[in-house]
């Protein structure tokens, strides 16, 4: 059995990040992507859950993915 060394960094100081770092990130330009998603949370009944949870997987698909493109279909995309 052969013993295996590992070496153990510095300590962590609590020095402030330098300055050209905090004026970076006040004055980055947001990148250009996806818009940000935000969770939404609901509760349905667990027969309309097993129903919906049996659909999707006749089909492939995710719940979120299905409750999305309803979402859409009646409200639209801002």
């Amino acid at each position: 059995m052969s013993t295996k060394k590992i070496s153990i960094g510095t300590k962590p100081t609590a020095k402030p990040a330098p300055v050209a770092a905090d004026a970076w990130v006040e004055s980055r330009v947001p990148a250009e992507g996806p818009e940000p998603m935000k969770r939404l949370t609901i509760d349905v009944p667990e027969s309309l859950h097993r129903s919906i949870k049996a659909q999707c997987a006749m089909r492939g698909t995710k719940i979120a993915d299905e409750v999305r493109e309803l979402l859409l279909q009646k409200y639209g995309q801002a």
